[in-house]
């Protein structure tokens, strides 16, 4: 039985080399799918940081963009106030003249009026001695009839 035992042995130890060669290959496969997983991973992690990087910029620029717009915005409002602020002092200058142009009218009117009223008092007066001494000269002439 030596050689059957000699031959099982010999068999089984021709197994076990397979067996060996097959777990060393599968060992091999595995560190390089290890390696090949560790090297998508960092390949990914870069691939991520450089995203976050990127929207970073993106983001900081459009936050700038944005500010850039409401300065914008806001100077433009300034400029729209400072100008209405103007053309109100404009227009209450204005009001301010046409009042002092009403107001010396109106002084102007009153003095008219007043000169009016003395010019009328003294064609009254006037036509009242006219009519007196017209009256007179009847009078007279009738007298002397």
């Amino acid at each position: 039985m030596s050689d059957e035992h000699a031959a099982t042995a010999s068999g089984v130890g021709a197994r076990i080399s397979e067996a060996e060669r097959t777990l060393a290959s599968a060992a091999e496969a595995a560190a390089a799918a290890e390696k090949r997983a560790e090297a998508e991973i960092r390949a990914l992690e870069a691939d991520l940081e450089r995203y976050r990087a990127a929207e970073d910029r993106d983001l900081k620029a459009l936050e700038l963009h944005h500010e850039e717009e409401l300065q914008q915005e806001r100077a433009a409002k300034e400029r729209a106030i400072a100008a209405a602020e103007e053309r109100l002092s404009e227009i209450e200058a204005q009001a301010d003249a046409a009042e002092e142009r009403i107001a010396t009218a109106e002084r102007r009117a009153e003095a008219a009026e007043q000169a009016v009223a003395a010019e009328s008092a003294r064609a009254r007066e006037g036509a009242a001695a006219w009519l007196r001494e017209r009256i007179d000269q009847v009078r007279r002439e009738g007298g002397e009839r």
